[in-house]
């Protein structure tokens, strides 16, 4: 009997010990906004409110075009190095088809030579490259004048060999493709490679010119008064990357139905998230304690933010709908305080049940 009486001693002081200790993880608000706490330096509470949505979500999902793609203005073709030329002498087909009538215009193209210089008849050695299709016309003219009266000349480029835009990335087909006489624009060039839907991040296509990068979002691109992805002209030597959407995830944790990371391809708010997940846990989550925290690359320079939801009320979700995530963060859910007494007690119910089999053998020893 007395090891009974010691038994229950034991038990009573683990419970009375575990009403002050929760095991498992927690979050207290209080200790991140505690500034003597060690947490405080490096982690920022915010509580999400309307006004909170207006400043941390500017950007995210409608970033404003650069001034300077929007005002770019392609000028003229310019002749370069590996450009065929198919030049057309009318009433004169020994000088506009050579290879004879019967054959396909490109059989009939002159070809620009690496050091830009063209030959043709009459004429002979023709520095085209730089030269705009204008120019060469006018430039033929006046020097077959020479020899045929009254010359009426055409132009037209039949093989772009020099100035290309490259396309790295989640596109279906990523061949380098040529700018020719017509100016390409972005929707135009995008249309023609193809995106690679499964795969692709929208949200964040880059265009690099002229050493310096440029991000896209092509999921809200032309949404309001902004600018469409046809009012951005793309100039020689353009390169566009499109990521890959593997590294788009968001991570739940806590007290949901489907603790998982969540993989996306445009655009996700916080409401979507806890959908995915299967939502609350009705039995054991607290529905004040919704986080979502996210990181920095330097959290020495900058502090991480916690953003605090209190989902008590269905009209927080009107918030949460507005809250949109960033790849990375991670969505927390803690548990109710019934929820964390139970895990106290499933914790000592083992220890209480060992002491108790003890005591009974020792009981039955006597």
């Amino acid at each position: 009997m007395k090891h009974f009486i010691l038994a229950g001693f034991a038990l009573s002081a683990l419970l009375l010990h575990g009403c002050a200790i929760v095991p498992g993880q927690h979050m207290s608000t209080r200790s991140l906004t505690n500034g003597n706490s060690p947490e405080s330096g490096h982690v920022k509470l915010v509580l999400i409110t309307p006004d909170v949505l207006t400043s941390t979500q500017a950007g995210t999902s409608n970033q404003p075009i650069a001034p300077e793609l929007v005002s770019y203005q392609p000028q003229p073709y310019q002749i370069g190095p590996g450009d065929s030329l198919y030049i057309t002498v009318w009433d004169h087909p020994e000088l506009t088809s050579p290879a004879g009538s019967q054959q396909q215009t490109v059989a009939n193209g002159r070809l620009v030579r690496s050091d830009g210089s063209l030959f043709y008849p009459y004429i002979g050695n023709i520095k085209v490259a730089g030269m705009t299709i204008e120019e060469l016309r006018q430039t033929i003219s006046s020097k077959l004048g020479k020899y045929v009266e009254n010359p009426q000349v055409d132009v037209n480029v039949v093989g772009y060999g020099s100035q290309r835009i490259t396309l790295r990335g989640a596109f279906t087909k990523t061949d380098p493709q040529p700018i020719g006489a017509v100016p390409m624009t972005l929707n135009q060039v995008v249309g023609s490679a193809g995106i690679n839907t499964d795969l692709a991040d929208l949200s964040d296509l880059v265009l690099t010119r002229d050493g310096k990068e440029y991000h896209i979002n092509l999921n809200t691109l032309g949404q309001g008064k902004g600018a469409t992805s046809g009012d951005i002209y793309l100039k020689p030597g353009d390169d566009l990357f499109l990521p890959y959407n593997e590294s788009r995830e968001v991570y739940v944790m806590g007290e949901v139905i489907r603790p998982q990371a969540i993989t996306f391809k445009t655009s996700m708010n916080l409401t979507q998230v806890i959908g995915r997940s299967g939502g609350l846990n009705p039995i054991t989550s607290d529905s004040k304690a919704i986080y979502v925290i996210r990181g920095v690359a330097n959290l020495q320079e900058e502090p991480a933010t916690v953003f605090h939801l209190n989902g008590h009320s269905p009209a927080a979700f009107a918030l949460a709908d507005n809250f949109v995530m960033r790849p990375g963060d991670v969505v927390w859910v803690g548990p109710s305080g019934v929820t964390e007494w139970n895990r106290v007690l499933s914790q000592l119910l083992p220890i209480s049940s060992v002491i108790g089999t003890a005591a009974l053998a020792n009981q039955r020893g006597l």
